[in-house]
């Protein structure tokens, strides 16, 4: 039986809850993950950056955000119909859809962006991203005028050599995980 986008989903998912109920693990495994990805932030030079809030299940990077937050441009995603846009990083965050939290509204249509901070469930074999299966983070991209360098993180390492994703799906520059940092060669010689 040959590995679907779904059944691959699924696996993942599975790896990662069994992490997750590991409370004293998840700590450490957080806090590897914020050290590996405020390094590789730091070697970068950027203005802006795109962060995620952390869901439950996801790798949990407030310390990176909260740091970044006193040097560049952070943005959260605001959900918006089957996608979302970007607003400024503000207190007080409201709970929304999904369990996500979101930063206030903005009328402001910011369209440009450095870098992005994309949690991702499983990666595959093209560096592809598998999220949870609501397409949010490929329309998104899809909105953008220029690909910012897209950098995942995962709070348990998840991927397989093959080709599973669809053509939309996104590409990631790096992959972060609290035991590895896998880059991906093809987009890099692209950029250079």
């Amino acid at each position: 039986m040959s590995l679907t986008k779904s059944k691959f989903r699924e696996n993942c998912l599975k790896k990662i809850q069994n992490v997750s109920k590991k409370r004293d693990n998840k700590i450490y495994r957080d806090y590897l993950l914020n050290k590996k990805l405020s390094d590789l932030l730091a070697s970068h030079q950027f203005k802006s950056i795109l962060f995620y809030y952390p869901l439950q299940n996801e790798a949990d990077i407030r310390k990176t955000l909260q740091k970044m937050r006193k040097k560049k441009r952070v943005f959260l995603p605001f959900m918006q119909g089957k996608s979302f846009k970007m607003v400024p990083f503000r207190l007080p965050l409201k709970k929304k859809r999904f369990a996500i939290f979101e930063a206030g509204n903005t009328l402001r249509n910011i369209n440009k962006i450095d870098i992005v901070v994309v949690p991702v469930v499983g990666v595959d074999g093209a560096m592809q991203r598998v999220g949870f299966g609501k397409g949010m983070y490929d329309r998104f991209f899809e909105k953008l005028q220029k690909k910012p360098y897209t950098i995942f993180v995962q709070s348990e390492y998840c991927m397989t050599k093959k080709n599973i994703c669809d053509a939309y799906d996104v590409v990631g520059d790096v992959l972060i995980t609290p035991k590895k940092i896998i880059k991906n060669r093809t987009a890099w010689k692209k950029r250079n």
